[in-house]
Order: C-alpha cells, then sequence, then structure tokens
C-alpha cells in the first residue's frame, strides 16, 4: 500500500507521518530547495512563513483545545512543537528554525516514508494521492487543480469579515430586526448615535493596517477591486458608510420604533446561529486594532472574536461542494486533499487536516473507508466537518474556535468560561474512547 503526497508543508508532513504510521509505503514530493515559492527561504519541511507562533496554549480555546488533541493522538506537529518552544506567556511559539529542522530530520530518518525532490505538475491518475500544496500551489498545479474541480474554481484571494460568538453579543443594545419589517428578522443590528459613529469612524480610519508580505506586494489591489476593505471604504468620506455596509435607513428597533444615524448589521455565519459575521467588514486591519475598534460598536464591547477579517493571497477550495468529512474528493475517494487549500486557517488547523487525511488515506489503501472519523463534539472532528459541510454563509476559509462544534442539546449555563471548558472536556474524552478502540493500532 502507497500513499502519494504532494508537498512538505505542516499538513503534508503531518499526514506522511500518520499514513506510515498506520503501514503504509509513503512517498513525499517536495520541490524545495530546487524551486522555492515567493513566500519560503528555508529549504527545511514545514517552514513556518510568518509569525512563529501556534496560538494559545489553553485548552478552552478552539486551537488550545486543537493542540490537546492533536498531541494525545500522536501528532508529528505537536510534538516537534514542545520539543523545540520557546516563552510566549499563555501562547505556544517555536524556534522555527529547529522546529522545521525536527520535522525535516523526523520524516528523513522514517524507515518508511521516501522524500523526492521534485516539482509535482500533474495530479497522478492512479493510486492513493494526498495535494498538500499550501496556500502558494504553485500555477501549474493550481491549473490542473481548477482543471479537475470544473466550474467549482479555486479561489485565489481569501476577503472575509470578522465573526463573534453570538453569546458575547449584548442583546440589550443590539436587536434583531429586517429592513423595512420585510421577512423573517435574520439580522443583528447594532445602532449608533451620531457621536458613536462619529467616534467609530475616526478609529477606523486612523487604525494599523497589517504589513504585506513581499509575494503579496503588487496583488493587493485585485482584492481591492473586487472586495473594499472597510478602513478604505471609510477613508472616501465620513458618510461613505452611513450610505453603504452601515446603513441605518429602515431599520429601527420593533419596540420603539427608534430611529439610528448608522447600523452594523451582522448575519448568521452558522445553521446553529451561535457565530455572526460582521457585514461589509472585510478588512486588512492588524488583529489588534480590529479587536479595538470593532469593539467601539454598540453591542460588541465584549463580543469574542471567533476569527478576525482577513484579506490575503490564498488559494482554496470551494470545500463543502467537493471534500467529505476525511478530506477526500466525492466525486474521486483516494484522492485527498489536506492544509490552508481546503479553508482550514492556521498552522495548527492545517495539521490537523494533514493529521485526517493521512490516518483515513492509509486506511482507504487497508480497504477501510471511514468517512468521518473523528466526531463533531471534537474540535478536529468539527473541523473537517465545517470543511465539508460548510455554513450558511458562502465558504470562507475558518479556524479553530467554539461556534463550530456541536453544541449541546441543552444550553450549558454560567457564562463563555464554563461552556468552554464543557466543550473541552468533552472532547478530550471523546479522543480518550478513539484511542482506546484502536483507532490507530495498525
Amino acid at each position: 500500500m502507497t500513499v502519494q503526497i504532494i508537498g512538505a508543508g505542516l499538513a503534508g508532513c503531518e499526514a506522511a507521518w500518520q499514513a506510515a504510521r498506520l503501514g503504509a509505503r509513503v512517498i513525499l514530493y517536495e520541490m524545495k530547495p530546487a524551486k522555492m515559492t515567493p513566500a519560503h527561504s528555508y529549504r527545511g519541511f514545514a517552514e513556518l512563513v510568518c509569525s512563529n507562533s501556534l496560538r494559545s496554549a489553553d485548552i478552552t480555546s478552539g486551537v488550545g483545545l486543537l493542540k490537546e488533541e492533536l498531541s494525545r493522538m500522536g501528532s508529528l506537529i505537536m510534538e516537534a512543537a514542545k520539543v523545540t518552544s520557546v516563552p510566549a506567556g499563555g501562547a505556544m511559539a517555536v524556534d522555527r528554525t529547529a522546529f522545521s529542522d525536527y520535522i525535516t530530520n523526523k520524516i528523513y530518518a522514517h524507515p518508511s516514508i521516501q522524500v523526492v525532490e521534485e516539482e509535482i505538475l500533474k495530479i497522478p491518475e492512479d493510486g492513493i494521492t494526498i495535494i498538500a500544496t499550501g496556500p502558494l500551489t504553485s500555477d501549474t498545479l493550481a491549473g490542473e487543480i481548477a482543471e479537475l474541480v470544473g466550474n467549482r474554481r479555486l479561489s485565489f484571494y481569501d476577503a472575509a469579515a470578522p465573526i463573534v460568538d453570538f453569546s458575547t453579543i449584548d442583546m440589550n443594545k443590539a436587536f434583531f430586526a429586517s429592513r423595512y419589517g420585510k421577512g423573517t428578522p435574520d439580522y443583528i443590528n447594532c445602532p449608533m448615535n451620531k457621536d458613536e459613529y462619529i467616534a467609530f469612524y475616526k478609529a477606523l480610519i486612523s487604525a494599523e493596517e497589517a504589513q504585506l508580505h513581499d509575494f503579496e506586494q503588487g496583488e493587493k489591489l485585485k482584492v481591492f477591486e473586487g472586495c473594499m476593505p472597510v478602513e478604505v471604504m471609510a477613508r472616501r468620506g465620513e458618510d461613505t458608510l452611513r450610505f453603504g455596509p452601515l446603513k441605518p435607513v429602515g431599520i429601527s428597533r420593533p419596540d420603539t420604533e427608534e430611529k439610528y444615524y448608522a447600523v452594523v448589521q451582522l448575519r448568521r455565519e452558522n445553521r446553529e446561529g451561535t457565530m455572526y459575521n460582521l457585514v461589509g467588514f472585510q478588512t486588512h486591519l492588524t488583529f489588534p486594532e480590529q479587536r479595538r475598534v470593532f469593539s467601539m460598536i454598540p453591542g460588541l464591547e465584549n463580543a469574542a472574536f471567533l476569527r478576525y477579517g482577513v484579506m490575503h493571497r490564498n488559494t482554496f477550495l470551494n470545500s463543502p461542494e467537493l471534500l467529505c468529512p476525511d478530506y477526500s474528493m466525492r466525486e474521486r475517494e483516494n484522492l485527498f486533499f489536506a492544509g490552508q487549500m481546503t479553508g482550514v486557517e492556521g498552522y495548527v488547523e492545517s495539521a490537523a487536516s494533514g493529521f485526517v487525511a493521512g490516518l483515513c488515506a492509509a486506511q482507504r489503501g487497508l480497504g477501510v473507508i471511514e468517512k468521518e472519523p473523528f466526531p463533531r463534539t471534537t474540535m478536529i472532528g468539527a473541523m473537517a466537518h465545517y470543511v465539508s459541510e460548510g455554513g450558511a454563509a458562502a465558504f470562507q476559509p475558518m479556524n479553530a474556535n467554539f461556534g463550530i462544534i456541536q453544541s449541546p442539546p441543552e444550553k450549558i449555563r454560567g457564562g463563555k468560561k464554563i461552556r468552554y471548558a464543557f466543550y473541552a472536556d468533552r472532547a478530550l474524552g471523546e479522543i480518550a474512547n478513539i484511542i482506546d478502540k484502536g483507532f490507530f493500532d495498525i
């Protein structure tokens, strides 16, 4: 049984490790160092091209829980992170060179993994294959993938608005209503008077924007033409937002009929109604600035941001139309995808997708077909479910957060911390059961 893996980033290396763990012979293709992407400079595998932080280590955060799940199940990426960690307060950060070297050496030393330094230009037609080439997939292979998926093409830029946890919105200030009272009141409305709007506007137009990567220079305008950042729109004039995404016309509080100077609307992001996105708030502000400025919106003062807005180059699939929860293609079950291309966002999330794809690809070779190996009550399973099912809105990349995990039948009282602790305890119990049942046994 052989599994071919294209790409030796975090997802590809994790997939290779897990497939080999289950007894597969793995051929791992990596075009570095002969050919580098504009974002990569180090010849080692699993290169961290942005921050060296793997974010929160607290299991009552989405990514913290995901890290703990992966650690308990034998993740190579998490093993490397622990060995090469550097002090970072409540976060997990690594020495990026040592981290890459550790993973590279482990991969090369594994007797069942063969590394081939070669750029793959065509998708293999035979055998079991995992494509884990990342957000900067080479043009030739990206063209192959686009042709494979037909009209369900790749998206080459990621423009997404922030998402907040519904339970943390102050509904004493915000309210449900539809414009002119038409249809059902599906939108949450955060009203502003003139003073509140002017203060928000001034903070927005002066906020710090995220720094562009060298490989994004000159390409960013392509994003802006089709999806203008809210801060850029605001700089066109004080009232521009009031005639755009913050238009107050036709919106009033149902119980008082009070009118407002501006209104921020939030739209449901998932079917369960646990997550809401800020309509029209695609942004290139830094994450701390997003928290500072957007928390000035009435009702969002204490909102928990499940995902910040992003605008950057990111090749990703419309995965809910294409992939199963094991990251295999619906129409070609021996072809898997892993990493950011699937619509997961972040280092740990990419590794988690590779973890699932590698295990399931090896199982496929053994004749075992488990389309949904991890339940939605785990973070790793919730991520896979989101990728394969999406939400109520148009599909956009997502990181690990408690908004996508399956809610219990009965509401948990006591606030966000108690609820998240419940989710974490439940998820780790599920992981323990999976391990006890011999899921990782050959």
